[in-house]
């Protein structure tokens, strides 16, 4: 389904990914690894069309995202829920998910998705009419991934999705991540929580300093003693 092959990106004179490889196949799982610095969000932005390679290539079934703008990728069906949140503090959470239906035409499907979505987070359905500010830390990740679900993703790109969360959300999250993996979306996750993010994964690939250092089945990398030495690494190169 994506396939990026010898991707290169900087930041000016900054490497933030060095000869990247990576693919994800449709209805996989595959967890994107790497400690601060390592060019995790960068690869994402790259897929999403923010950022521009400098090399190399990125395929989504069949289309060059690297020539694709933003709102254009999102209509092909990738999503992007982004690290930080980024929800839309005066909106409120109806309006939020109405924002992630914006590519949308067919009405129906944006009613039952509506549904799916407060099926998935009940508490999202009980504030549908607070405004994204009023909610705590853990509501804003749910009503975060919710609007990018209310695009119909046919690949979801989820950046640290349990960063600054307390484990009992952490746990909630990561139910939901399985979820929508039983459901067979096809998903990649850039996550700093290994444990969590390999017991969910298929596949995964591991950054340092803007490289691919290792990569296997969620399995493999667990019992990898080189995944610890990864998440030591620190480089001068490194990217976002």
């Amino acid at each position: 389904m994506l396939k990026l092959e010898a991707v290169d990106v900087a930041y000016g004179h900054i490497k933030a990914l060095v000869g990247v490889s990576l693919e994800v196949r449709e209805g996989e799982l595959v967890a994107l690894l790497g400690a601060n610095g390592a060019g995790k969000s960068t690869a994402l932005m790259t897929i999403s069309g923010i950022v521009r390679p400098r090399e190399g290539t990125v395929v989504y079934n069949g289309t060059d995202l690297a020539k694709a703008n933003p709102f254009d990728i999102v209509g092909l069906g990738v999503i992007q829920c982004p690290e930080g949140r980024r929800i839309f503090g005066g909106l409120t959470v109806l309006e939020n998910l109405r924002m992630g239906a914006v590519r949308r035409a067919d009405s129906s499907g944006v009613r039952r998705d509506l549904d799916s979505v407060f099926s998935l987070f009940p508490v999202l359905g009980q504030r549908r009419h607070q405004t994204g500010a009023t909610l705590s830390g853990g509501e804003q990740q749910m009503l975060a991934i919710a609007r990018a679900l209310m695009g119909a993703p046919s690949l979801l790109l989820l950046d640290e999705p349990s960063l600054g969360l307390a484990p009992i959300v952490v746990q909630a999250i990561f139910r939901v991540i399985r979820e929508l993996h039983r459901r067979g979306v096809t998903i990649l996750l850039v996550e700093q929580n290994v444990r969590q993010a390999l017991a969910v994964a298929d596949r995964g690939y591991v950054l340092a300093a803007g490289r691919v250092i290792l990569a296997g089945s969620g399995g493999e990398l667990r019992s990898d003693p080189e995944l610890e030495q990864a998440y030591l690494s620190t480089a001068p190169e490194a990217g976002r």
